[in-house]
């Protein structure tokens, strides 16, 4: 089981769908409007690599709350490969928690942190990334409108 925690650092003991349940539950039955933005940052340094992925409840003029997973990699890749495995870590946590939003009525989009301007490196991946993001069938949204990854994940990479 992949370990995910809350933003005060809590550990979530069960299972992430689980936890993801009762928190809709419990904002449904506070009458929140809420929607979801998913999205994966990643750091290099030496030869690891951190990716933070982070699942971001925006409540409907009442602010948010966040899951956060943090994994490391040991080995050196191009920054395209590391633009896709962002995607594909965002892809996943919505992939499993899907079926929750859909039954919810919960808004979800996956935030890519790469740059849709072609003179940064990440723009390379931008094309891919779209296409497997629509392809799965999920919205998108790239930088500057991705905060999931360029700013939640972002401040969650050590």
């Amino acid at each position: 089981m992949q370990q995910w925690r809350k933003f005060n650092g809590e550990i979530i003991p069960r299972p992430i769908e689980e936890e993801i349940k009762q928190a809709l539950m419990k904002e449904r039955d506070a009458g929140n409007k809420m929607r979801v933005c998913i999205g994966t940052d990643s750091q290099v340094k030496n030869r690891r690599v951190e990716f933070a992925t982070v699942i971001v409840f925006v409540r409907e003029g009442k602010g948010g709350f966040m899951y956060i997973r943090n994994e490391t990699v040991q080995r050196k890749m191009p920054v395209k490969q590391r633009m896709l495995e962002e995607v594909q870590r965002s892809i996943d946590a919505a992939y499993s928690l899907c079926q929750l939003f859909i039954a919810f009525n919960v808004e979800m989009e996956i935030h890519a942190d790469i740059n849709t301007n072609p003179n940064f490196k990440s723009n390379t991946a931008l094309k891919e990334a779209m296409g497997y993001i629509w392809g799965m069938g999920f919205a998108f949204k790239a930088k500057p409108h991705a905060f999931a990854s360029s700013s939640c994940a972002d401040k969650m990479v050590h």
